[in-house]
């Protein structure tokens, strides 16, 4: 299963997601619904999701290191400051509670699977193997990272 390490854009993965996920919604229209208010929770939900994927790529620009995933290897900078002393990865964070939000937003219990198959392909075959090339690259500050910040939240 290595061969999926770092292999598809997490964009990607959470856009085949959603697809899923609008696709269950339809499926399960009648039953399996969650309440109409939960639609309401999506916006608050979707801002935060936002505003950890822009800081996030904020705090990369700024640092002038990559942001591409599939490239964990071409790091410059061990980045630990702004967003990234609340996670690790508020990138995937964001993208996490956008498809939480599109969840809420379809009001589809079913839908609710989306971001926990995200959050686990995405610890699987993206945190896993970049946290492996961080290791080799930053070694010490990094391990020391790793102990004070959690994964996601």
């Amino acid at each position: 299963m290595n061969a999926l390490n770092t292999k598809i854009p997490p964009p990607i993965v959470a856009l085949l997601l959603a697809l899923l996920m609008g696709w269950l919604a339809g499926w399960a229209t009648g039953f399996f619904v969650l309440p109409h208010w939960t639609a309401w929770l999506a916006v608050p939900v979707l801002c935060v999701g936002l505003v950890f994927d822009v800081f996030g790529i904020i705090q990369f620009i700024r640092n002038k290191t990559t942001i591409n995933p599939l490239s964990p290897q071409k790091s410059s900078v061990l980045v630990t400051h702004g967003i990234y002393r609340i996670t690790r990865n508020p990138m995937y964070v964001g993208m996490a509670l956008t498809l939480t939000a599109w969840a809420l937003y379809l009001q589809s219990i079913p839908a609710l699977i989306g971001p926990v198959i995200f959050a686990s392909y995405i610890t699987r075959f993206q945190i896993k193997p970049e946290e492996d090339h961080l290791l080799q690259i930053f070694g010490e500050p990094y391990r020391n990272y790793l102990q004070e910040v959690r994964r996601w939240l």
